[in-house]
């Protein structure tokens, strides 16, 4: 596994994370716990150091999920947790009043069993509280030792450059893949002036990218896509020309569409981590080979121009859940 450092925190990560939403929220019933712990302990032997939780994964029955698998490997990894979003509806909502920041990152040690979390995010930004003084927050606990790092998540530039001033920023966490290239309007140039490393996640399209959903998919009631407007039967149908892309490249590399997708985005700065989630071994075995995928100039010259006759249908979130993020 090749290793990256986010940013210039000097915070080494493998180049591939994993996200671990999944395993407890978001897509159908929680995994089984006991398989899930059998993944983690085999993500760490493929060379994975990077893990990604949060309290509002579940909620919180996934950290403790994280904590438990990862303990016997403590000292060989990094994990992040966030706070400031929480709720057990599709639309869960949050705090990042100071008091509540303390709170959550007490509560996150705790189900963690950890004694300092390695990278802290602000799960979503909170126009409710200035943005200096959730830093200064986060500052107090690195300071005292109960956190390392200090991260964003689905922030603006702007608001990045301010609470970058407080404390430095070491991570932004944003959706981007080949279907959400958002970040690269202002935010990527942003986090390469300042030396802050980026978290892509949902780097498959919440699994879109695979090539494994059509439009005759269908997903279990729970399944947070079933309320996604890219995710309708005809935002499929018409966004599978992307897919089609992808199987191209990966048909000429020996690869698969999802692997081709995460070399494309380890190809674009050499301080990106995505993190991949999944709940099987074998999408494990098979993301953690994008690693090892070269792109050349002419194949990324060749995606790029592909993808600018693509038109992406659908929005990645409701409307009311999209409000919430770049701010």
């Amino acid at each position: 596994m090749q290793m990256r450092t986010l940013g210039s925190s000097g915070l080494e990560v493998s180049a591939l994370g994993l996200g671990c939403m999944g395993m407890s929220a978001s897509y159908g019933p929680a995994a089984d716990r006991g398989e899930m712990i059998a993944l983690f302990r085999t993500a760490v032997e493929l060379g994975v150091t990077f893990f990604d939780t949060a309290e509002a994964y579940g909620p919180y029955v996934n950290e403790t999920l994280v904590g438990q698998a990862l303990a016997p490997v403590r000292d060989r990894v990094v994990i992040a947790t966030k706070f400031g979003l929480v709720g057990t509806d599709r639309f869960p909502h949050g705090s990042s009043h100071p008091d509540v920041i303390r709170a959550t990152a007490e509560a996150s040690l705790q189900r963690l069993g950890v004694d300092k979390i390695d990278l802290l995010y602000q799960h979503r930004v909170d126009p409710e509280i200035p943005i200096e003084d959730v830093a200064g927050t986060v500052k107090e606990l690195i300071d005292a030792g109960k956190v390392g790092h200090f991260g964003m998540s689905e922030a603006a530039a702007s608001t990045v450059r301010r609470a970058h001033a407080v404390q430095p920023v070491t991570a932004v966490q944003s959706e981007y893949s080949l279907w959400w290239r958002r970040p690269e309007d202002e935010l990527l140039d942003t986090l390469e002036e300042l030396g802050i490393g980026f978290v892509p996640f949902s780097p498959l399209g919440r699994g879109f990218l695979t090539g494994a959903i059509d439009q005759n998919t269908t997903f279990a009631s729970d399944d947070f896509r079933n309320v996604i407007p890219r995710f309708t039967p005809e935002a499929r149908a018409a966004n599978q020309g992307l897919v089609d892309l992808l199987r191209v490249i990966a048909d000429r590399k020996d690869a698969t569409t999802a692997q081709i997708a995460l070399a494309w985005l380890l190809a674009q700065k050499p301080w990106i981590t995505p993190i991949p989630g999944t709940t099987k071994v074998s999408r494990l075995r098979e993301n953690v080979g994008a690693v090892d995928i070269d792109l050349t100039v002419a194949d990324l010259a060749e995606i790029e121009a592909a993808v600018e006759l693509i038109e992406v249908a659908g929005g990645r979130y409701p409307d009311e859940l999209e409000q919430r993020t770049n701010l």
